[in-house]
């Protein structure tokens, strides 16, 4: 531990160095207020050294230089994901750090969505998936090396990825790249990954050939913005080992969750998975301030719980997996709570922000229509500060005809006819005929068009085109790709069953929500 923290520290150094040699060259750094950073700090400032608030440089930064031999006292105070922060890192992040993005496992509770794809890979408001927010999400925070680790149904996840950022990442002088790395067999390791420290165990040696000082490790399907060069600037500030990104909690969800305990610092000084009545209470905070909470919510807030997000530096993710804890199969019920039991610092980062994990069928389904929302939605993909990047398709625009459509999101490329839509998102290349009425329901659309003259074919011999029918009617349901729906069809539930598993008919209910599977056929007349 000694060895490893003089280490940093030591590197910590050179940095600093390095940034005070090029600040005479370099602009300075001007405040909201006008004023300039060589100013407030007396004519020597260390961006190593500093803590962000807002638009000011707190009094971390101190009138001093290293290279008069004085160190710079650095407030291991985090800092929440607030759009007035500024972030200054050094070397930056798409130099110095490596995003890993879990892929998953099976995704069972998230079926039948998961019954041909990955979860990364699920459609998610309208024209994306899943996959595109944790990537966008490092893209906007310049992280431009990317791996996705992926075990189960990878073929559309890899589909997706290659032809969305395979020709943008990279270029002259531009080691970007986003690239899936599936689950493999190997002498050494005839296992496929047994969780998430697993997976990144069984890919550090590719890992460690990346030049970087810390990885972000990310999961794939959580649905929030963030960025990331606020949580890594933390991570250096206070020199951790693990900065662990937490969300504020009140005791009626907390529950659910992965709790924290910090101390007056925001250190992470107990894990608890899930606690519930006096185990709970015992988790209760009362240094959410530190974090940046005001005393008001801190009140109402008194959890933290962790959201399966960490920074991790280099030499830190070599010691634990290899040497302390080489059979740890999970990152967060096995190895955070051991490095903090070894004496390993772990850090608390605060996001105060949207943020949802899409694990189950409900959650997806109230993700997505939270975007309908007005007047503010719940996530907004109109965000030109930090956009969601996905494929291009090249896709028409949506053409809408003689259509009643309210508080609902249309994807590209959609044909809707003389229907009704109500309050629902309707993805793209959807087909929804005349006379049917949409209402609370998500339409994940179609991977092609049928020609007019197919659909015609079809109809003539009695088959189904893909789309929705004539004068259907779809309230509370989830309509995965390439659905054939025939004329007036009924999925409304109509005898509110909670659970349902009727995959040879095609469909499944969970939670009271319909969900029809991909390329499923419900012939004319049919009712759920």
């Amino acid at each position: 531990m000694a060895a490893m923290a003089s280490s940093r520290l030591q590197q910590a150094a050179q940095l600093s160095v390095c940034l005070n040699e090029k600040t005479a060259a370099a602009p300075p750094l001007t405040f909201s207020n006008g004023s300039n950073a060589a100013a407030a700090a007396g004519g020597n400032c260390s961006f190593l050294g500093s803590s962000l608030r807002g638009a000011r440089l707190q009094a971390a930064v101190q009138p001093r230089s290293w290279r008069k031999g004085r160190r710079v006292v650095v407030s291991p105070r985090a800092v929440t994901d607030s759009k007035k922060e500024e972030s200054c890192l050094y070397p930056d992040a798409g130099s110095s750090v490596l995003g890993i993005i879990l892929g998953g496992g099976a995704g069972t509770r998230l079926y039948p969505l998961t019954k041909k794809r990955a979860k990364p890979a699920v459609p998610l408001g309208a024209n994306y998936r899943l996959i595109d927010i944790p990537v966008s999400n490092c893209i906007n925070s310049n992280i431009r090396k990317i791996y996705v680790l992926t075990q189960f149904n990878s073929a559309s996840l890899n589909r997706h990825l290659s032809r969305a950022y395979s020709c943008n990442m990279g270029g002259y002088k531009n080691e970007g790249f986003v690239e899936v790395l599936a689950a493999q067999q190997s002498p050494e390791n005839p296992n496929w990954f047994q969780g998430t420290a697993d997976a990144v165990r069984q890919y550090l040696w590719l890992f460690e050939e990346q030049t970087v000082m810390e990885y972000v490790i990310l999961a794939g399907d959580h649905l929030y913005r963030m960025d990331y060069q606020k949580f890594i600037q933390v991570h250096r500030e206070t020199n951790s080992d693990i900065t662990v990104a937490a969300l504020p909690m009140d005791e009626n969800r907390a529950t659910a969750f992965g709790l924290m305990k910090i101390d007056s610092e925001g250190r992470v000084i107990e894990f608890a998975e899930k606690p519930k009545g006096s185990a709970l209470k015992a988790m209760k905070v009362r240094y959410t301030t530190v974090l940046g909470l005001d005393e008001e919510r801190a009140k109402d807030m008194s959890y933290i719980a962790s959201m399966g997000i960490y920074v991790v530096s280099k030499d830190a993710m070599v010691k634990l997996l290899r040497q302390e804890f080489p059979g740890a199969n999970d990152f967060g019920s096995e190895v955070i709570p051991g490095a903090t039991q070894i004496g390993m610092k772990v850090q608390a980062y605060l996001f105060d922000g949207y943020w949802e994990d899409i694990g189950t069928i409900e959650a997806f389904y109230n993700a997505n229509l939270g975007i309908t929302k007005k007047p503010i939605p719940d996530f907004s993909f109109y965000d030109r500060s930090a956009p969601i990047y996905t494929q291009a398709r090249f896709l028409p625009p949506s053409k809408m005809l003689d259509a009643d459509v309210t508080d609902s999101v249309i994807g590209e490329g959609c044909v809707i006819q003389n229907c009704k839509i109500q309050h629902s998102v309707v993805g793209l290349r959807s087909w929804i005929a005349e006379g049917a009425v949409i209402q609370d329901a998500l339409l994940m659309g179609a991977d092609y068009y049928e020609t007019d003259e197919q659909r015609c074919a079809l109809l003539s011999t009695g088959g189904i085109p893909i789309g929705i029918g004539k004068n259907c009617v779809i309230k509370r349901a989830i309509v995965d790709k390439n659905a054939r729906i025939g004329e007036n069809v009924q999925i409304i539930n109509k005898d509110d069953v909670q659970e349902a598993a009727r995959e040879t008919d095609g469909f499944f209910i969970k939670g009271g929500i319909v969900t029809i599977i991909k390329d499923a056929v419900l012939p004319n007349g049919f009712v759920i």
